[in-house]
């Protein structure tokens, strides 16, 4: 059985509200605007055959972190992780054995995301693996992931002239001073997103101002090497 076969689900009241809910405006500022930050452990980057684990969502509201509102699931795989996977996240076989499966709770997730504009750390990964558990009931993942590692490379560029490479969160937190929470876990590497997000968008600000279209542009221009 597929991915889309196990995860499908008739549609329900909370995919139909995440469909509905408008997105922040792209000329809102960034700090009016509602966002969710998503970091998820998965038992690999194949989307082939990998699978998540565990799921992590905090939300960002008046440019605060709202840590008490924040959504954490361990979830069961259809095949248990390889060792490999275990040393990197900690998640051994014992602790999925009562997790709920990935199905059971997408609609916890759709409810965290809803309204809300997506930011990760190397969103690429996230997109991937949301993509087709959303498409399973009956919702596309909406709006560009706004990706933080893209953003340190503009705030970087714009600071010293250089053009850094791809930088692990753990890196970044560095580079901004700020602390790293649980590495390598779901919650503990959104919060420290969270935090390294409401820096770098401090940092790009001009004129005390931004908006998230502007954020977006500057996610672009970091990503074509401008």
């Amino acid at each position: 059985m597929n991915l889309s076969a196990w995860l499908r689900r008739p549609a329900s009241p909370a995919a139909a509200a995440y469909a509905k809910a408008p997105l922040p405006a792209l000329g809102a500022d960034w700090r009016d605007a509602r966002w969710a930050v998503v970091d998820l452990e998965l038992t690999g980057l194949d989307t082939r055959i990998d699978e998540i684990i565990s799921l992590g969502v905090v939300p960002i509201d008046g440019g605060r972190v709202r840590a008490g509102e924040a959504l954490y699931r361990v979830v069961r795989p259809r095949r248990p992780p390889s060792p490999a996977s275990i040393e990197i996240h900690g998640i051994r076989p014992a602790d999925l054995d009562a997790a709920p499966p990935l199905q059971d709770v997408v609609d916890d997730l759709l409810e965290a995301l809803t309204g809300r504009r997506i930011v990760a750390h190397a969103a690429f990964v996230e997109r991937a693996f949301l993509e087709p558990v959303l498409r399973a009931r009956g919702v596309r993942l909406r709006g560009e992931l706004l990706d933080t590692q893209l953003l340190a490379r503009a705030w970087i560029a714009e600071r010293t002239g250089a053009r850094p490479g791809r930088l692990s969160l753990d890196a970044l937190a560095d580079e901004l001073g700020l602390p790293v929470e649980r590495a390598h876990h779901a919650l503990g590497d959104a919060l420290t997103t969270a935090q390294a997000f409401l820096a770098l968008a401090s940092h790009l600000e001009h004129d005390g101002a931004l908006s998230v279209r502007a954020l977006l542009g500057d996610q672009a221009r970091a990503r074509g090497g401008g």
